[in-house]
């Protein structure tokens, strides 16, 4: 078993079709460089100014092996817990909405994937890589969602202590303020400590 403290550094993936696009209703594109906007719609009638886009979060996770974690392939099963990005748009013209907020949202994810691992006994220094995928419930102040994901990603260990780095694409899924979707791509470092 392995728990870990994870920190996130999240890049936003296609955000004007995700959320933005959806959230108008329309297609939406970059703002020409000097504008007071970042992004408008396509006809022109709404501009969207992004206040804020956190891009650092924390989480914490477990994993398990039930079939053992040495040398060699093995099941993994990973219960994690993350906060996601805040999110603060202004929006202006013709459009549905005149602002967005995403400022509490939390996911619970659970994940089942392939750990490949080279431990080295004692203190020795050991490596480990892996791949997993999985599904997650998103809980927000303006509404419930869910989420998939895939995560790939190694890390070293030495003893029980080790550090991961690791690559996650989720795909959310949010019903407030309407049914929209975002990607996000959390970079993640993680502090493990293996029983």
């Amino acid at each position: 078993m392995t728990v870990s403290y994870d920190w996130h550094h999240t890049q936003p993936l296609h955000f004007a079709e995700y959320p933005l696009a959806e959230l108008l209703g329309r297609d939406v594109a970059s703002a020409p460089a000097g504008e007071a906007y970042d992004y408008r719609t396509r006809d022109g009638a709404a501009f969207v100014d992004v206040l804020e886009f956190g891009r650092r979060q924390q989480g914490a996770s477990i994993t398990l092996y039930p079939l053992g974690m040495g040398r060699g392939p093995t099941l993994a099963l990973r219960a994690s817990r993350e906060t996601l990005p805040v999110v603060r748009l202004a929006v202006s013209g013709q459009a549905p909405l005149s602002a967005y907020a995403l400022t509490d949202a939390r996911a619970v994810d659970g994940a089942a994937g392939l750990y490949v691992a080279d431990r080295s006994a004692g203190w020795g220094l050991g490596s480990h890589a892996f791949v997993l995928g999985g599904y997650g419930r998103i809980t927000s102040s303006p509404g419930e969602g869910r989420r998939y994901f895939a995560e790939g990603g190694g890390g070293l260990t030495s003893g029980p202590i080790g550090v991961d780095l690791a690559v996650k694409f989720a795909w959310n899924r949010l019903s407030s303020p309407v049914e929209h979707r975002f990607l996000t791509v959390p970079i993640t470092l993680r502090g493990t400590l293996t029983f």
